[in-house]
């Protein structure tokens, strides 16, 4: 069987048919923090700028903008997401949690208060990151050790090294969580 090549260009009206997208901003709907929103965005626009920039939700960070550093970490539909690796149009319907969605009114998640009480902060550059892998692992695993702190933060860096307090918080937080019961825990 041959295949031959042909010199057929589409049609001006097969053209003006078909679905493009860009290379101007385009209207997206999302689901950020339990809230629909509209925003306009670039078609090779990421999450983590779409949030920053088009939403105003400046907690999700961007470090190294290439999912070496996770700054970026958010949730997508509960599981943890480097938003600067992921293209907003690719979100869809899921549910996206940023740091700023984490607290329930005004009562922190119980990883953020350890991580206060904890000191596990300094320039807190890579702290909203943290903050979400291990609320996503204690909300995952209550009962989880320290190795599994370590495995949850592993692709996270921390310049100022604060990585002893953030396991303490981890696991203190996780111990508030088995303290409330999985049905009690947000």
């Amino acid at each position: 069987m041959s295949t031959t090549l042909s010199n057929r260009h589409p049609s001006d009206e097969a053209l003006a048919d078909a679905q493009s997208t860009g290379p101007q901003a385009i209207p997206l709907s999302l689901l950020v923090n339990g809230r629909p929103t509209t925003v306009h965005v670039d078609p090779s626009a990421t999450l983590a700028e779409v949030l920053r920039y088009g939403l105003g939700l400046t907690g999700t960070k961007i470090g190294c903008d290439r999912g070496a550093c996770s700054a970026c970490t958010v949730w997508l539909d509960g599981e943890v997401a480097a938003s600067c690796m992921t293209f907003a149009l690719d979100v869809g319907d899921r549910r996206i949690t940023t740091i700023e969605g984490l607290a329930q009114d005004d009562q922190l998640h119980p990883v953020q208060q350890a991580f206060v009480v904890n000191d596990a902060l300094q320039c807190g550059f890579c702290t909203p990151g943290m903050v979400m892998s291990c609320a996503a692992l204690v909300e995952r695993d209550p009962d989880c050790t320290l190795e599994d702190v370590k495995s949850a933060i592993s692709g996270h860096l921390c310049r100022c090294g604060t990585y002893p307090n953030i396991f303490k918080a981890a696991l203190e937080a996780a111990a508030e969580m088995r303290r409330r019961g999985t049905d009690g825990a947000r």
